[in-house]
Formats: structure tokens, C-alpha cells, sequence
């Protein structure tokens, strides 16, 4: 009798302990959702009920301009990511884009291929553009977009020793090619889930697609945030 005693309490504690870790387990926080694939770079965020346009800026101040006129009348964020010599060109735009709230990240100076330069060298072209930004808007600028997608490991670290996140997207609309609004709202909204870093540019007809796709956005229960929010 007294080992069975033994080997019942033994059971019950061993059970007791089981269900306390379960417990624990399914009340701690959510891992962040922001996915990589195991080099440095984020390719979608971890917000159930938001996405993120990305607007990748070295031409259209006009488009710019519409945008912003857009997004406020769908009272919605965006986070910009602008090279730096479009920024020296374009010095109120950039202001006028802060001071609508929006985020603004850095995308290098010049346009360059990142996956072509040392770590020096992406320290140089990054720096230089983050210096500018934060210059005018007076605030920290902490992600950073590779033009045309292209990195190497000496990308990411250059733009991590500077504090920076280098982000790429879920989603592309692929509008600087295919000049077509409808083509850009099916890219943009097509499958379109919380999580997801929508890239565009400042055309034409991506400005003429921007009202539908947050339409869009906002019947499907989904918010346009910053990619530094979605990030969390």
C-alpha cells in the first residue's frame, strides 16, 4: 500500500508539473512573426490586422504629393524609403512627408547595387543617406530598403552596425515596369493578409491604383501601418 501511495503521489505530481508548463507555454507572449530566411533581412511583419506599404522614392515628387493627399483622405501610413540624392533635390517633399506622420526609411544615396560593394563601401552609400534624412526630418531613421533587392552579408552588417533593419517585401507590384493600375491593385491585394510589406513606387498609375487598394484594405478588416509598427 505504501508504494502504491508513493507511486500515486509521484504520478500526480509528475501531472501537476505537466499542465503547469502547458500553462506557461500558452500564456507567454507570441514570438514576433517578422520573417527572414535566416540572413538579416526582414521579408514580412508580424501584425495580424496590418500591412505596409512600402514606397520606394528616387523619382515622382508630384506622385509623392498625391499620395500623401491619398492616404490622409483614407486616414492610413506608409513608410517611404528614400535615396538620398532625391532627398537633396526634394528637401521639402521630405518634410512634407514626416510632417504627415509617415515613416521614412533609408534606401540607399545613389541607387547602387549593395550586393557590389564591401562593407565599407555599403557603410559609405547607407550612412551617408541616413545622415541626410535624419538632417531634415530631425528624427532617427532606423530601416533601411536595398535598391532593386540586392544585398550581401556586408550589406546587413553595414546597415546593423548603424542601428538599422534591412528590409525587403511580400509583395511587389512591380509598377515601375508594368504601367497598369489594375495590374498593381491585383499585385498589391491579391491574398493580401496581416503581416504583409506591400512595394511600390510613385507612378502614374500606382497613384491612380492607391485609393482601390486601401478601399480595399480597410473592407477586409486589414490597416496601412508603418513597417516600423508592423515590425512591432
Amino acid at each position: 500500500m505504501k508504494k502504491s501511495c508513493v507511486i500515486a503521489a509521484v504520478t500526480n505530481a509528475a501531472l501537476v508539473l505537466v499542465v503547469a508548463v502547458v500553462a506557461v507555454v500558452c500564456f507567454l507572449p507570441a514570438p514576433s512573426a517578422a520573417a527572414t530566411l535566416g540572413d538579416g533581412v526582414i521579408r514580412k511583419g508580424g501584425c495580424e490586422d496590418g500591412v505596409s506599404l512600402m514606397v520606394n522614392v528616387y523619382w515622382g515628387t508630384d506622385e509623392v504629393y498625391e499620395m500623401l493627399d491619398i492616404l490622409e483622405e483614407h486616414n492610413a501610413s506608409a513608410t517611404f524609403f528614400i535615396g538620398g540624392c532625391w532627398a537633396d533635390d526634394n528637401v521639402e517633399c521630405v518634410k512634407e512627408i514626416a510632417s504627415r506622420g509617415h515613416e521614412i526609411g533609408s534606401h540607399g544615396y545613389f541607387h547602387l547595387s549593395h550586393d557590389d560593394l564591401d562593407f565599407d563601401g555599403n557603410v559609405r552609400e547607407i550612412a551617408t543617406s541616413v545622415e541626410l534624412l535624419s538632417l531634415i526630418t530631425h528624427r532617427p531613421v532606423t530601416l533601411f530598403a536595398p535598391p532593386s533587392g540586392a544585398y550581401s552579408k556586408d550589406t546587413v552588417k553595414a546597415a546593423e552596425s548603424m542601428g538599422l533593419k534591412t528590409v525587403l517585401w511580400s509583395k511587389d507590384t512591380v509598377d515601375w515596369r508594368d504601367k497598369d493600375a489594375d495590374t498593381c491593385f491585383e499585385r498589391a491585394t491579391k491574398d493580401v493578409a496581416g503581416g504583409d510589406l506591400i512595394l511600390m513606387h510613385p507612378m502614374a498609375h500606382t497613384v491612380k491604383a492607391l485609393p482601390r487598394i486601401l478601399t480595399y484594405l480597410e473592407e477586409h478588416g486589414l490597416r496601412a501601418v508603418t513597417v516600423g509598427e508592423n515590425l512591432g
